[in-house]
């Protein structure tokens, strides 16, 4: 029980005190980021559901 306690303890003392933690100009940087790579991402699954879905089309109108 006393290694989980230490465990614990060690775990806290590095979080808590070694860490080193961003600044708010870095959060928001990184925030944008990942929000502008989140809208490409979309725009490009969209877009390959978009082609996708038009050449499935096609597909059944000629096969149909």
């Amino acid at each position: 029980m006393s290694k989980i306690i230490s465990s614990i303890q060690e775990s806290w003392h590095e979080f808590a005190v070694k860490s080193s933690w961003p600044t708010m100009t870095d959060l928001q940087k990184s925030t944008s980021l990942v929000i502008v790579g989140t809208i490409i991402f979309a725009l490009v699954v969209f877009g390959m559901d978009k082609v996708i879905s038009t050449v499935l089309e096609f597909i059944y109108k000629i096969f149909g």
